[in-house]
């Protein structure tokens, strides 16, 4: 059985490892931008693992060639958005369409309520299970907050 005993949100790369730093986070840029990723800043306080589109911090950075560019919106984003999640996203335009390439959280809300898992039986031996945000009936911007 797997489980997560940080009781942490869990995606993307990097996610069971502990927060990387701002250095760790500039390596992996660099990493990206030397196989020609484009990197972008997104953010939510809505994590559900459906939730697949976030909002994008201001623009894709395209054609940049140093890491600091992607630290300074890193740091724009979490001044504006300081209890969101905020994750980085590479894309690899290298087949003529913006695919993920790599993808990780680098901000984490101080307190992380988690989901809970709802199992319905259906008829027969169908069951139905269904993922709930502890925070998720709260309004927008009001999710996480102490």
């Amino acid at each position: 059985m797997m489980t997560n005993p940080t009781g942490r949100l869990t995606q993307g790369q990097f996610s069971f490892l502990p927060d990387l730093t701002d250095a760790e986070i500039g390596l992996q840029v660099e990493y990206g931008l030397g196989r020609g990723y484009a990197w972008s800043v997104e953010y939510t306080d809505d994590p559900h693992p459906r939730n697949t589109y976030w909002e994008m911090f201001g623009m894709p950075m395209f054609d940049l060639k140093d890491a600091a560019g992607v630290l300074l919106e890193l740091r724009s984003c979490r001044q504006t958005f300081p209890d969101h999640y905020i994750r980085l996203v590479a894309f690899d335009s290298t087949r003529g369409i913006e695919s993920v390439a790599m993808s990780f959280i680098v901000q984490r809300p101080r307190r992380e309520p988690g989901f809970s898992l709802s199992r319905e039986e259906g008829p027969g031996r169908t069951l139905r299970y269904t993922i709930r945000g502890h925070e998720g009936d709260k309004p927008e911007g009001e999710r996480y907050r102490e």
